[in-house]
């Protein structure tokens, strides 16, 4: 029986993810630096949103129309330049060059320095005031463009986060989806021991802003979560989603301490079979 177009998208997108992590456990490598645990548990999300839900276009990467996306947690930059570099922003081949010395791929993403890069980030805390900046724009400028702005949920300790997401509703910027990675870590433990931040939901909403929770592993809840947002009108829309840290490699998942750790040629090699036979099992999920 063929397979239905809805499906073919998803095992597409699903693969895609797979790609990435298994790129991203390589460039870890050669650099010998990084982040690894974030970067793996949004595959799916990166995935989902260069491949189906942006309005971007790696021939034209400064259309004025274009679709913003904004990271804000900007050490987990080996995900997004190996999606760019697989959304044909820049050829994969840079990817070797993650963290090198005068390198374009630096440790955080600088603003000019690749095709597609839309902010500067690093310091944690920031990106969402940026996303809104570009959303207020797009309304003042009557812009077509979104802008997606990913933050971890860690970096919602910093005060600018909630100074953000007081001004974004105010100012009634529906054509604002912010993604929360609530991945529950951060480098010095679990969020919840450090800085809790539950009950998450009651508290945008007190703010108003429309809210989703999602599976951020589920391809389909994200690219519908994301279409949701679009409908809605007079507030921007929080998407809460759910994710695993060092998703798809057993012995990194849910562990903290993978924060900002790479992994040896050993343990490289050890994941890179685990994401193999990952492949394997979404392809004959959609068999």
């Amino acid at each position: 029986m063929p397979k239905s177009p809805v499906k073919n998208d998803v095992e597409k997108i699903a693969l895609i993810a797979n790609e990435l992590r298994e790129e991203i456990v390589r460039m870890l490598l050669e650099a010998e630096s990084g982040h690894t645990a974030g970067s793996l548990g949004m595959a799916d999300i990166f995935a989902s949103l260069y491949f189906k839900i942006l309005n971007v276009d790696p021939k034209n990467p400064t259309n004025p129309d274009r679709d913003r996306f904004v990271l804000s947690n900007g050490h987990i930059c080996p995900l997004l330049y190996a999606t760019l570099a697989e959304r044909g922003f820049f050829p994969k081949s840079k990817l070797k060059q993650l963290r090198k010395l005068n390198s374009d791929l630096q440790g955080h993403p600088k603003f000019g320095s690749l095709p597609g890069l839309e902010t500067s980030s690093g310091s944690l805390g920031q990106g969402l005031s940026q996303a809104a900046g570009m959303a207020m724009a797009a309304k003042i400028q009557n812009k077509p463009y979104r802008v997606y702005c990913v933050t971890g949920d860690g970096e919602m300790q910093e005060g600018q986060i909630w100074e953000a997401a007081m001004f974004a509703p105010n100012k009634k910027l529906d054509n604002l989806t912010w993604i929360i990675d609530r991945n529950n870590i951060q480098i010095g433990g679990h969020t919840e021991d450090v800085m809790p931040l539950e009950n998450l939901r009651n508290k945008l909403e007190s703010f108003n802003w429309y809210v989703l929770e999602i599976d951020g592993h589920n391809i389909e809840e994200i690219i519908g979560a994301c279409k949701m947002a679009r409908s809605v009108s007079q507030r921007p829309t929080a998407i809460i989603a759910h994710t695993i840290p060092g998703k798809g490699v057993e012995f990194m998942e849910y562990k903290f301490e993978w924060h900002g750790k790479v992994p040896s040629k050993e343990q490289a090699l050890k994941a890179l079979k685990s994401l193999a036979s990952l492949e394997g099992k979404i392809k004959s999920d959609y068999d």
